[in-house]
């Protein structure tokens, strides 16, 4: 039993009997925590772990892997059947011992891939926190010591270690601000306020003294629901909710610290129940390959029995040559021995070699990524200094196939950084970077509201607005400088946004605000009311008494909310036409706008509006409606003031990448717990929505309601035959309907209408929700599917999909460690994929297919040998020859092929995403490649065999009265064997370099060398075979055997070198011609068929679509609202029925007093 930390209590102490007793009272229906006092049971310890292996798991785990391949499995059973004495043709130990080495060098490569996990891992439960003793001091521990029941100081811009219980901070009445984007997306901050029953508890000697106990729910995955209970020693129990709840996961900001009791630890945390195990991932190649052994599996058995029935028949008909073999009393002659020997004899059909070669050629290929230097991302002043990592070499060829990218939206594709921008005016736009028509900086509106200029009132309310209409709170730090802290990053975007006019945010008060203008004098505005932003409301409201003694309501919100609530004065709708333009030309740039508006109330009617209010603020039932309903009396007969414009900083090169990444018909998903409107402008901004694109939006209420859209829409696609393929199309869908919409009766519906729309976004969605929209498109249309993120809220979609990437270099968060791959910024996908991943898919499917080819080629020999030899079973080959045709003489082309072979240069397909299409479509491994490849060593082997058995038929004689025998045919065609097989590798290369040129003529080389000293290593060895004394002296003074060298090779090759021209020549494809371009210095352009297909024709169809869409008129004004507020551009994050609400937060603070 871990016990709290501090000081060890007195067993005998009553206290800590009574509560033993507490802690084992079981109500079944949650768990109870005893504050400061040891718990009563033992919880779940706070270390977390993401990797695939512990110490005891390895070997298990490891094994269930490696023997998922049949290949293995095979080999096993060869291995285990040649121990058998008597039977095996080919040694006991030319099987089992390359397996054992397979195996162990796969092993360390899967230790060292995982102890790098174990590292990270390492490194966040080493990460340290401040937790109270029993004396009531902080000490320093580390987050895998923290247990249930401890508390905890958590300090400003750290994140949490476990679930906590909000017990008492900085701020005032124990709130504080936390940062949520690695739970759930979303950008705003959020308010989470303590107890009033311990938000007094700033003392740690306070703290200490505390008693009593939480009860809490079982843990559970739900991130934003907690029911409990804290019973304080002497006191009632006070409920505790998701209020009070601070989230593993999540991150303290704009507050100093906070004091929080932990209630859930590691596994057992919100953030981690929404994770899934580490999966133990295969490569489609690798399954494809699995299958394929099968068949060859087939073809093995198929010609051992062949050879087993021929043995037999010869020896029926009297053909017994079983006196020329050694005598052998134990000899097995039996039919079903004579198929084990041949079943060993041909075993080589499938080479054992194929794992070593790509182990070897994958983990390689996994530091090329590693080490590249266009993947390097430094930035100093955030101290990151990070390459790409590939976590996991065993899904290298996998980057090469993707067809789907699910994104998150926070931290993946934006910084979470909002900076103001510009802004209209009285139908003036004041933008210092606008390229058209006339140019006005920040300094203009400065100089026209000096001079009395363009509406002098309206730009002074329009400054007024920005500094007063607001929950920002200014916090002035050590260095003089006000900082302003905010749970809204928009609203803090306006307020600095602000100081470029020169107006000031000064202080807050809990009746009023105060601001310093640009002419340097200070005013201050008594907040009368707050009427809050609501994403239904799509607007914010405050009510003020200005220094004059006027009654003002300032209003900010969507275009579609405030145009319709302007008075039909001719001032007030003055600039209307002209706002309208600006805020079109600022959605264009993908920037957030917001509409301004004010209006002057007068003293009768604001007291009259006052006192509804009030009664609707504390109405009993149906509070949200009567709130709503008297707040859209006031905000009406409004005067348009402008626009503002707010950009959400995206990460370096975000637009750039998703364009290659569409143009390469790889379809892009954003899926992020961001709301709607936020989605769709960045949707817009990185150019996954385009302004021509049509936007299908799901928001269902019922399952009834969503399956009617989903049946309505799809009914009109599939009218002109536009269902499955790639169409302008962006959907938009919420958590809420997709709680509907992935019922088992809705998912092919669903997944139709998905996959028929060039990009899907989804917002207000969960990490379960995230994995299982990636899980629906792998199972309803079999595609590669990539996910990529950066917080732990995308640790589930990432180990769901074929290939996780995490976004590195962001301290604190998890999504790296849990992917497959890490890149430190969004735009290095394009280039793991299009560069690393085409080039490794495409190498790999050489090196498989490469393989299978040299050993049937090879091996078959055996079966056409035993046509002359009578079916026995006789090797034509050498043994030690046999071993080493693998493991030195056809051994580095493969490695050559998988390591230096490629088509075209990086900078040739980073710039043209179209060449991804090949590989994307598999047409470098497939069945039929497989097999023709197949076919092509068959015939190799029939010439290679054949032509020199004629050359050779009627004899061959020495001077020195030596003649032929079965080996010196033998090692004749084995030469040529291994002559055209590495000839056939450098047919097969696309790029030749110093590499492959050595693994070629180096093998070829190496095999006449090994020919001339193993012909004369006997009988000084006596473990070589005797009768290859001689052997290099007896061929190479043969003219016959040098007739063949020249002639077999060429006759065997030339069909293919025949095929390759033709197909380079004749049917030459778009890498082809850009590999021949490139190699003749000729521009690349020209030759680059394009990937974008035309969609005139799409369009046309889709505009009917369009026109007989939405039949129910409340919908198709919903519709025409959101579609409205897309095209200019609107987005506003703010926290919704949070801890405190807005009004009630900015009457807590009182920034003119210490703190």
């Amino acid at each position: 039993m871990r016990s709290n930390v501090g000081g060890e209590e007195d067993q005998g102490n009553p206290r800590n009997a009574d509560a033993r007793a507490q802690a084992e009272e079981s109500d079944g229906q949650g768990r109870r925590i005893l504050i400061n006092l040891p718990q009563g049971q033992k919880y779940k310890s706070n270390e977390i772990s993401t990797a695939k292996y512990n110490l005891f798991t390895f070997i298990p785990k490891f094994l269930f892997e490696q023997f998922r391949r049949y290949a293995n499995i095979f080999f096993l059973c060869i291995g285990l059947l040649q121990q058998i004495p008597g039977v095996s043709p080919t040694g006991k130990y030319v099987t089992i011992v390359p397996l054992f080495v397979i195996l162990t060098i796969t092993a360390v490569k899967e230790m060292v891939e995982d102890i790098k996990r174990h590292k990270a891992d390492s490194k966040v439960n080493h990460t340290k926190v401040k937790v109270l003793t029993s004396a009531g001091d902080w000490i320093h521990k580390k987050w895998m010591e923290v247990c249930v029941g401890d508390i905890l100081n958590i300090e400003n811009s750290s994140f949490f270690p476990a679930d906590l219980i909000l017990l008492a901070s900085s701020e005032p009445q124990g709130m504080c601000y936390i940062e949520t984007a690695n739970l759930d997306g979303e950008t705003n901050l959020k308010i989470r306020s303590g107890l009033v029953c311990t938000s007094e508890l700033t003392d740690p000697k306070n703290l200490a003294r505390l008693t009593g106990q939480v009860e809490a729910e079982q843990p559970n995955r739900s991130l934003y629901e907690f029911a409990g209970n804290i019973v304080l020693s002497g006191e009632q129990a006070v409920p505790v909710s998701a209020t009070q709840m601070l989230l593993r996961g999540a991150r303290l900001r704009n507050t100093n610290w906070v004091h929080g009791l932990v209630v859930y630890t590691g596994h057992e945390s919100k953030l981690l129940m929404n994770s899934t195990k580490a999966p133990l991932k295969r490569s489609t190649v690798d399954i494809v390959t699995n299958y394929q052994i099968i068949f060859l599996f087939v073809i093995l058995v198929c010609l051992s029995l062949i050879s087993a029935i021929g043995n037999l028949v010869k020896g029926n008909n009297g053909e017994d040559h079983e006196f020329y073999i050694k005598a052998d009393s134990n000899l097995n002659n039996g039919f079903g021995w004579q198929f084990i020997t041949f079943f060993i004899l041909y075993n080589n059909l499938i080479p054992i070699s194929l794992q070593v070669t790509l182990e070897i050629v994958k983990f390689i290929q996994a530091y090329y990524m590693n080490w590249d230097e266009a993947m390097h991302y430094i930035d100093p002043e955030m101290g990151v200094d990070s390459y790409a990592l590939a976590r996991t070499s065993n899904l290298n060829e996998e980057l090469g196939q993707i067809k789907y990218v699910f994104s998150d939206k926070t931290g993946t594709l934006t910084r979470n950084v909002m900076e103001y921008k510009k802004c209209s005016v009285a139908g003036v736009m004041y933008d210092p970077e606008r390229e058209f028509g006339k140019q006005l900086g920040h300094k203009d509106l400065v100089d026209n509201l000096k001079q009395g200029t363009n509406s002098p009132e309206m730009i002074s309310d329009f400054l007024t607005l920005l500094t007063v209409c607001h929950t920002v709170i200014p916090e002035q730090g050590e260095d003089g400088v006000t900082r302003y802290n905010a749970a809204s990053p928009d609203e803090k975007a306006l307020v600095e946004g602000a100081e470029k006019y020169d107006y000031r945010f000064v202080a807050r008060r809990p009746e009023s605000v105060t601001i310093k203008t640009c002419a340097g004098k200070m005013e201050t505005y008594q907040v009368l009311n707050v009427i809050e932003f609501t994403s239904t409301r799509k607007r914010m409201s405050i009510v003020v008494k200005t220094p004059s003694g006027e009654i003002k309501l300032y209003i900010k919100g969507a275009d579609s909310v405030i145009l319709e609530r302007l008075g039909q004065n001719r001032e007030q709708r003055e600039h209307y036409d002209t706002t309208l333009n600006h805020l079109e030309e600022f959605a264009k740039c993908g920037l957030r706008t917001l509409c301004l508006g004010v209006a002057t109330i007068p003293l009768a009617q604001y007291e009259e509006w006052n006192r509804r209010w009030v009664v609707a603020s504390t109405a009993i039932n149906d509070r949200e409606e009567q709130i709503d309903e008297v707040a859209t009396s006031l905000e009406t007969n409004l005067t348009l003031i402008g626009a503002t414009a707010i950009e959400d900083k995206l990460q370096d090169q975000v637009p750039e990448t998703i364009e290659k990444l569409l143009e390469a018909n790889i379809h892009v998903w954003m899926l992020t717990g961001d709301k709607q409107e936020t989605a769709i402008n960045i949707a817009k901004s990185c150019r996954l929505h385009r302004d021509n694109s049509d936007l299908f939006i799901i928001n269902s209420r019922s399952p009834e309601e969503a399956r009617e859209e989903i049946q309505e829409q799809l009914k009109e696609l599939k009218k002109d035959g536009l269902v499955g393929k790639s169409n302008d199309i962006t959907l938009v869908t919420d958590g809420k309907s997709l709680n509907y919409t992935l019922l088992p009766d809705m998912r092919k519906d669903f997944i139709d209408l998905c996959t028929s729309c060039r990009a899907v976004v989804c917002c207000r969605v969960s990490p379960i929700q995230k994995a299982d929209m990636v899980e629906l498109v792998k199972e309803h249309t079999g595609a590669i599917t990539l996910s990529i993120g950066d917080g732990a809220n995308d640790v589930a979609m990432i180990q769901k999909a074929a290939v996780g990437v995490g976004i590195s270099g962001n301290e604190g968060l998890q999504a790296a460690n849990s992917a497959d791959f890490a890149i430190a910024q969004f735009r290095f996908l394009s280039r793991l994929l299009f560069v690393h991943g085409a080039w490794n898919y495409s190498r790999i499917s050489k090196v498989i297919l490469y393989s299978f080819y040299k050993n049937i080629t090879l091996y078959i020999i055996e079966l056409w040998f035993a046509i002359y030899n009578y079916w026995s079973g006789q090797v034509i080959y050498e043994r030690w020859t046999i071993g080493m045709y693998n493991l030195f003489f056809t051994s580095a082309p493969p490695v050559a092929l998988g390591l230096f072979d490629r088509t075209c240069t990086a900078a040739t397909r980073e710039e043209y995403p179209s060449l991804y299409h090949s590989t994307q479509k598999s047409e470098f491994f497939n069945h039929r490649e497989f097999w023709k490849w197949i076919a092509n060593s068959i015939v190799h082997s029939v010439l290679l065999f054949w032509l020199p058995q004629m050359a050779m038929y009627f004899g061959v004689s020495w001077e020195s009265g030596q003649t032929d025998g079965y080996l010196v045919l033998g090692n004749t065609v084995y030469t040529l064997v291994v002559v055209t097989t590495c000839l056939k590798a450098g047919i097969e290369m696309d790029a030749w370099t110093w590499f492959s040129h050595g693994s070629i003529w180096g093998s070829i080389a190496l095999w006449f060398l090994f020919l001339v000293i193993y012909s004369h290593i006997w009988p000084s060895a006596k473990f070589v075979a005797s009768n290859m004394a001689g052997m290099s002296e007896i061929l190479l003074s043969s003219p016959v055997f040098w007739f063949c060298l020249l002639l077999v090779p060429t006759v065997t090759l030339l069909a293919d070198v025949a095929f390759r021209a033709i197909k380079t020549t004749v049917f030459t494809t778009e890498t082809d011609k850009i590999r021949i371009a490139e190699v003749m210095n000729k521009e690349v352009a020209v030759y680059v068929e394009g990937g974008r297909r035309p969609i005139s024709e799409t369009s046309r169809l889709l505009r009917n679509v369009r026109k007989r869409f939405r039949k129910n008129k409340q919908r198709q004004e919903e519709q025409a609202t959101m579609e409205m507020d897309v095209r200019h551009g609107y987005a506003f994050s703010q926290e919704e029925a949070g801890a405190v609400s807005q009004g009630e937060y900015i009457r807590r603070y009182d920034t003119t007093r210490p703190r």
